[in-house]
C-alpha cells in the first residue's frame, strides 16, 4: 500500500508542480525498455523504481492513538525503507528531454520532504526525498538491465515508514497499586 501512496504523491506532485496535465503528457512508472520507448506518442516522465531496501534512517518511533471507539491503541516501531526511482524524460529529442529533466530537478531538489498536499493516502511518516549519488546506484547499470538505452536520468529516493505492524488495543492504564505482601504490624509483642 504504501509504495502506491509514494507513486501517486510523487505523479500528483510532477503534474501540479511542472505543470504537466494529463492531456499534454504522462507520467510513467514502467521499465524504460526500448520496446516501451518506442510506443510513446506524448511527452512522459518516467519514474521506474528499480530498487527497494532498508534505509539506513532510524526506525520510526512506537506510536499511541485513540481509536474511533475511545479506546487507546498502540503500535511497534516502524522499519524504514529506501524506495529508489530512476528518473528520466521523454520528450522525442535532446533538447526538449532536457528541459523537461531540468524542470523535474529544479521542483524535486527544492524538497526534503513530499508535501502532504499531494498524498492522497496514508502513510505512518513523513515521505522524506533525496537524490542519490550516482557510484552507488549505478544509473548505466539499470539503464543495461532493463534493456533501454542510456538517457539523461538521476535517482530520486524516498525514505519513509513501511507500515509492517498493525495497530493493536493497549493495555488499559494503570489506576491504582496492590501490594501482594499483607502489611506488617507496627508493633510486635515482645
Amino acid at each position: 500500500m504504501f509504495i502506491r501512496v509514494v507513486d501517486e504523491g510523487l505523479e500528483h506532485l510532477l503534474r501540479a508542480e511542472l505543470p504537466l496535465p494529463e492531456d499534454v503528457g504522462d507520467v510513467s512508472f514502467d521499465a524504460p525498455t526500448a520496446t516501451w520507448a518506442a510506443q510513446l506518442a506524448r511527452i512522459t516522465v518516467n519514474l521506474f523504481l528499480y530498487d527497494v531496501a532498508r534505509s539506513s534512517l532510524p526506525s520510526r518511533a512506537a506510536t499511541q492513538r485513540i481509536a474511533a471507539n475511545g479506546r487507546a491503541q498502540q503500535r511497534p516501531q516502524q522499519p524504514m525503507v529506501r524506495l529508489s526511482y530512476l528518473v528520466s524524460a521523454w520528450a522525442g529529442n535532446a533538447r526538449d528531454e532536457h528541459q523537461l529533466l531540468g524542470d523535474v530537478i529544479s521542483r524535486c531538489a527544492a524538497l526534503t520532504e513530499l508535501p502532504p498536499e499531494h498524498l492522497f493516502g496514508e502513510v505512518s511518516s513523513p515521505i522524506q526525498l533525496s537524490f542519490a549519488d550516482d557510484e552507488r546506484t549505478r544509473q548505466r547499470d539499470v539503464w543495461s538491465g532493463v534493456g533501454g538505452q542510456l538517457k539523461p536520468s538521476f535517482t530520486l529516493q524516498a525514505n519513509l515508514a513501511a507500515d509492517s505492524f498493525d495497530w493493536r488495543d493497549a493495555a488499559p492504564p494503570v489506576t491504582r497499586i496492590e501490594a501482594l505482601v499483607p502489611p506488617r504490624p507496627a508493633h510486635l509483642p515482645g
